[in-house]
C-alpha cells in the first residue's frame, strides 16, 4: 500500500474513532466539542466579546497599578471613610460605575499608563459622565472649559464634549500621558499637575531644589492643600479597593457579566434613542452614558456596549421625529438574536467563544435543562458566540 493511501485510511479510522468517542462523552463536553468544531480556525475572524466578568475589570486595574501595594502611611482615615462607598458602587448591578471604570482602565492600559489614573473620576465626578460643578468644571474628568478646549474636546452650540465620556476620556488620557512623560513617570507628580497645572509643579520643583527623578511629592513647597490631598485621596481609594478584595460579598457581586463599553459613531441625522433601539440597547442607559448628546449630531462618537457583528445602521431621521420601532435597517447586518422571550425577572448572558449550555448553567447555579427550556433550545443545540440567552437566577 502506498504511503498516501495508508495515511488516508488511518485518518478515516481516527475520525471514526473520535466520532464514536464523542458519542460516549457527557452531554456538556460533547456540546463543547461540537461548538469548537463549528468555530472558525482563524482567531481574527471570531466576533469580539461583548461582555466580560466584572472581576476581570478589577484584576486589570490591580495589574496596571504603579504601586500595587497599599501605602498605609500615605492615606488618612478621613479619605478612606469618604471613599468607602466606591467598592459597593462597583458591585451594584444597576450602577454604571463598573462598566465605565472598565472603559477607563482599558484606555489607560492601551496608552501604557498606570491605572492609578482610573481613580481620578471617582474623586472628580464619582464616575458620573453628566456631573457638573457650580464653579464651572463638568463631566467625568471635571474639565473647565479652557482646559477642555486646550485638549481638543469639542465644545460648540448644543454640544459640550466634557459631558462625553469618550471625548473627555480621550483628552484626559492624552493629557495624562504628556504629564507622565514630563515628570519622569512619577504618577503622583502627574496627578498633582493634573490638579494644579504642570507649570505650578515645575515651579515647586525648582523652589524645592528637586527634579522629577528625586522629588518627594508631599514635600513640594508652595502648593495648595487641595493639591497635596489629591494624591492622598487616590492613595486612600487604592487602599480601599485593595482591601475590598478580601470581602466575599463584593467579590461575589463583581462576578457577573459586564458590558464592554466602546465608542460608536452615530450615523448622521440620527437620534440616540433610535440608534439604541435599532441595536437592541436600553435607551435609558445609553442616554445616561452620553449626557452630552441632547439632539442629533453628525459624526458624534457615543459610548455604548460593544456590539456583536458591529452597529446596525439607522435610517436617516429628522431630529424632531420620535424614534421608530426597532425594525432592521435595509442591508444592515442582523444583530445577535435573543432566543428567549422577555421576562421581567430574567437576566441575560451573551455566549462567548467556547462556552456551552453546561458551563453557562454551572456558572449561574441553574440546571442545564432549565436553561435550555427557558431559551426554547434542545439538548443538541450548538451555542454560537454572540447568541443572547436568558436565565432565571437560582433562588
Amino acid at each position: 500500500m502506498k504511503r498516501g493511501s495508508l495515511s488516508l485510511v488511518l485518518g478515516l479510522l481516527l475520525g471514526a474513532s473520535a466520532a464514536a468517542s464523542a458519542q460516549s462523552l457527557p452531554a456538556g463536553l460533547s456540546q463543547n466539542l461540537a461548538t469548537a468544531a463549528a468555530l472558525p480556525l482563524d482567531p481574527n475572524s471570531l466576533p469580539p466579546a461583548t461582555t466580560r466578568n466584572g472581576r476581570e475589570i478589577f484584576s486589570n486595574f490591580r495589574e496596571g497599578l504603579a504601586a500595587p501595594q497599599c501605602d498605609a502611611e500615605a492615606t488618612s482615615p478621613r479619605w478612606r471613610k469618604q471613599f468607602a462607598h466606591a467598592p459597593s458602587r462597583l458591585g451594584n448591578i444597576d450602577d454604571d460605575a463598573l462598566p465605565l471604570f472598565g472603559y477607563v482602565v482599558d484606555e489607560l492600559r492601551s496608552a501604557g499608563l498606570p491605572t492609578e489614573f482610573a481613580l481620578i473620576p471617582f474623586v472628580e465626578s464619582g464616575y458620573r459622565p453628566g456631573a457638573r460643578n457650580s464653579s464651572g468644571p463638568a463631566g467625568l474628568w471635571q474639565f473647565i472649559a479652557t482646559t477642555a478646549r486646550n485638549h481638543r474636546v469639542p465644545m460648540e452650540g448644543g454640544y459640550d464634549g466634557r459631558l462625553s465620556a469618550v471625548d473627555s476620556t480621550r483628552a484626559a488620557v492624552r493629557y495624562l500621558k504628556t504629564l507622565h512623560g514630563m515628570f519622569a513617570g512619577d504618577w503622583e507628580l502627574a496627578v498633582m499637575a493634573y490638579n494644579a497645572g504642570e507649570y505650578r509643579i515645575l515651579q515647586a520643583l525648582r523652589r524645592g531644589g528637586m527634579n522629577a527623578q528625586n522629588a518627594d511629592a508631599s514635600a513640594l513647597p508652595g502648593l495648595s492643600p487641595i493639591t497635596y490631598s489629591y494624591v492622598e485621596k487616590l492613595h486612600a481609594l487604592a487602599c480601599v479597593l485593595e482591601q475590598a478584595e478580601g470581602e466575599p460579598d463584593l467579590m461575589a457581586a463583581l462576578d457577573r457579566p459586564v458590558p464592554i463599553l466602546k465608542g460608536h459613531t452615530l450615523p448622521a441625522n440620527t437620534s440616540l434613542a433610535a440608534w439604541s433601539a435599532q441595536n437592541a440597547l436600553d435607551p435609558a442607559r445609553i442616554a445616561r452614558l452620553n449626557p452630552a448628546l441632547t439632539a442629533a449630531r453628525s459624526g458624534t462618537t457615543v459610548l455604548a456596549p460593544a456590539l456583536a457583528g458591529g452597529a446596525v445602521d439607522v435610517p436617516v431621521l429628522a431630529a424632531a421625529e420620535p424614534a421608530p420601532a426597532a425594525t432592521p435597517a435595509r442591508n444592515a447586518p442582523a444583530a445577535p438574536r435573543a432566543v428567549a422571550s422577555a421576562s421581567s425577572s430574567a437576566r441575560r448572558h451573551t455566549v462567548r467563544n467556547g462556552e456551552s449550555a453546561w458551563s453557562i448553567a454551572r456558572r449561574y447555579g441553574i440546571p442545564v435543562k432549565a436553561l435550555l427550556s427557558f431559551n426554547n433550545l434542545d439538548a443538541r443545540a450548538v451555542l454560537k458566540p454572540g447568541m443572547v440567552l436568558r436565565y432565571e437566577e437560582a433562588r
